[in-house]
């Protein structure tokens, strides 16, 4: 019998290719995915994306969502309260395990299975270790399509936001630019391929920007940091 599971979902390419990993190996039984939204924007973190494109991915995909909102604060302690309380729901199902679409982050896939262990459940990351590039190339190979929604804008020009990758716009890239955005670079939206029923409609409105200020520590000085991005409005 299948494993009752439960997947991270950002709506984004990485998460979609570890979906199809999950469905086509009959080993699992996606009980339903999981996106944090803002309680304040209505929108997923740093792809941007409003909550309605989410629910339409869920349902051209016809797999229940589960949402969870993050206070305006968007703390960390807000973020893995949030956490725990979705854990606690999860093992009421009886589910114990929950997939990411995370790729080499080894701080990032430590810190999940840290929190997740200590709610008592586990973690399961169907992509890790596979070079990025395999990835994408995979991914497109499948057939499937997505948008860049968000990028740095130290990284990316703002022409290719709101672009479908396709080889042409990855061989466009900076070198500097990992194919995938493993490192944060460029975040995306899938909006048709295989497992859909049906395309996901959009309609890419404006290009925003969105200015950030965080402080690290240097040489024992407090120094401000401050940062760019691009964001596609997609309706």
């Amino acid at each position: 019998m299948p494993k009752k599971i439960a997947l991270s979902w950002s709506g984004g390419k990485d998460a979609c290719l570890a979906l199809h990993y999950l469905m086509n190996s009959k080993e699992y039984d996606i009980d339903h995915l999981h996106t944090v939204i803002g309680e304040e924007t209505n929108r997923v973190g740093m792809h941007g994306i409003k909550k309605e494109l989410i629910e339409a991915q869920a349902a051209s995909l016809g797999i229940p969502l589960k949402i969870s909102h993050l206070p305006s604060d968007k703390s960390n302690i807000s973020y893995e309260q949030v956490m725990r309380e979705y854990a606690s729901s999860c093992k009421s199902k009886n589910i114990n395990t929950i997939a990411f679409g995370d790729i080499f982050l080894e701080d990032l896939k430590n810190y999940r299975e840290e929190k997740m262990a200590e709610a008592g459940m586990k973690c399961l990351f169907p992509l890790w270790g596979i070079p990025t590039k395999e990835v994408i190339q995979e991914f497109l190979a499948l057939g499937y399509k997505t948008k860049i929604c968000a990028g740095d804008a130290s990284k990316l020009d703002k022409n290719k936001i709101g672009e479908t990758i396709t080889q042409n716009l990855l061989n466009q890239l900076p070198k500097d630019v990992d194919l995938c955005g493993e490192n944060g670079e460029f975040h995306t939206f899938v909006y048709d391929g295989p497992l859909f029923k049906s395309k996901v409609k959009i309609d890419l409105k404006s290009i925003q920007s969105h200015f950030y200020e965080y402080q690290i520590e240097e040489d024992k000085e407090i120094k401000t940091i401050k940062s760019e991005f691009y964001f596609a409005e997609i309706e």
